[in-house]
């Protein structure tokens, strides 16, 4: 089981979110969520999007942390990505 975090680097509503993907299964991710107690609405597509005050508590739960560059090639990696052309469709 690898479940991944990047660093918070995009801000929105008043915080700084980062984002928690699986490069193995979205079941993998989506239970990985409900553990953490993430709400289901923070789920886009192939990711949840994380605030920067869930982070601590998310690498305890076993989140590796890497940096965005690195999440995304395993994220392209596993097939999951979801592209931004897919996004739109």
């Amino acid at each position: 089981m690898t479940v991944l975090l990047d660093p918070p680097l995009w801000p929105r509503h008043g915080t700084v979110w980062g984002h928690l993907v699986s490069d193995t299964s979205l079941e993998e991710l989506h239970a990985f969520a409900a553990r953490a107690g993430l709400p289901r609405r923070a789920f886009d597509l192939d990711h949840y999007d994380v605030p920067t005050d869930r982070y601590e508590e998310l690498v305890a739960l076993g989140a590796t942390v890497v940096g965005t560059r690195e999440l995304v090639r395993r994220l392209r990696a596993s097939g999951l990505r979801v592209t931004s052309r897919d996004r739109r469709a």
